[in-house]
């Protein structure tokens, strides 16, 4: 029985994807609709990074086995503690991070659609579940830039309660994928 497993990691604020190597001492919460971050949650050193109130820092992380023709797999979406920090925290801040937490959140569920959606090939699987991973990630990457963009970070107030309410309805579109 052959069995290949592959973790992939994916940071905020960080356009490449590696090996998930977590350290021993790093401190991560998994998703969890009842849970919301706190202040408390942020333990990493600030960066001064121009004009940077905060920095989220997650994982998405996905294994999957192979075995004869068939495979299984597990997606989990992390918070880090330890990489994570803030400079100014108030409570808008930090619903405006919360935001990047649940846009991660988004694009583990739209990875468990894909993954589900995908047909196994014995002998293009690897090249296949790249170019899943991959597309999913950039996606990731351009909503999340996008958000901050046109949020400025937080600093405009109509376009980060729209953006909330758009990542809200996402998690609601995409409920059920959340059994990951």
């Amino acid at each position: 029985m052959k069995l290949k497993n592959i973790v992939f990691l994916v940071c905020l604020n960080f356009l490449s994807a590696s090996l998930f190597a977590q350290r021993d001492n790093e401190e991560l919460v998994k998703w969890d609709a009842y849970y919301k971050l706190t202040w408390a949650d942020y333990k990493g050193t600030p960066k001064k990074e121009g004009n940077t109130a905060a920095s989220t820092s997650t994982y998405l992380v996905i294994n999957y086995n192979i075995r004869s023709s068939d495979m299984s797999y597990t997606i989990k979406s992390f918070f880090s503690k330890t990489k994570s920090w803030g400079l100014h925290k108030t409570d808008y801040i930090l619903s405006h991070e919360q935001g990047h937490f649940d846009i991660a959140e988004v694009y583990a569920r739209i990875l468990h659609k894909k993954m589900k959606e995908y047909k196994f090939n014995r002998k293009t699987y690897e090249k296949d579940l790249d170019k899943i991973y991959q597309e999913v990630i950039d996606d990731k990457s351009e909503m999340q830039n996008a958000y901050d963009r046109e949020t400025r970070h937080s600093i405009n107030k109509e376009k980060q309660a729209e953006w909330l309410k758009i990542i809200e309805k996402l998690l609601e579109e995409y409920e059920d994928y959340a059994d990951y």
